[in-house]
């Protein structure tokens, strides 16, 4: 398997699952975040995201974690799993407040360079706002995609025995 699509709301875990992955599996690692912001947390323009996403979706080998749903189709056509995670708004919240506090004034490594954690009320407003469009968007992706293998994930335990599978036999036997 070389490429791995991973899908899911803000504060969902996809970073840190592509991480896990990665190390397990060898595929280089892209995070959408790099392809939204430039240094100082400014957006790149929409044709710019699109054409940077399109360059890496079509490498050979890839696991591309993030949003940017209007390139969710071609990105599911070259993609050999997709998988999303799908977490309670709650836990969400709470896990994108307590990332903030960790790493405040730090840019992690999903991000680029010159963009430091902050509190944003306008992020926390997004994730309640698009909540259900977001969920409505991956499941109709799903089934558009449903010849794909596909993993959906609502617990963290059911991830860990997930990448024990993965790191003790690959992601062929998953």
């Amino acid at each position: 398997m070389n490429r791995i699509m991973i899908v899911g709301a803000p504060g969902s875990g996809k970073s840190t699952l592509a991480r896990k992955i990665g190390e397990a599996t060898g595929l280089p690692v892209f995070h959408m975040d790099h392809i939204h912001w430039k240094s100082g947390w400014i957006e790149r323009s929409r044709s710019d995201k699109i054409n940077l996403a399109q360059e890496i979706e079509a490498r050979e080998r890839w696991i591309f974690e993030g949003g940017l749903s209007s390139t969710f189709d071609t990105r599911a056509e070259r993609a050999e799993l997709i998988i999303w995670l799908d977490f309670h708004i709650l836990l969400r919240l709470w896990r994108v407040f307590a990332r903030t506090v960790r790493s405040f004034g730090k840019t992690r490594p999903d991000l680029p360079d010159g963009c430091p954690e902050k509190f944003s009320l306008e992020f926390y407003h997004f994730i309640i706002r698009t909540n259900g469009r977001s969920r409505a968007r991956i499941k109709k992706l799903l089934a558009e995609f449903s010849d794909t293998p596909s993993q959906r994930f609502s617990s963290v335990a059911a991830i860990d025995r997930w990448l024990e599978i993965v790191n003790r036999q690959g992601l062929s036997a998953s």
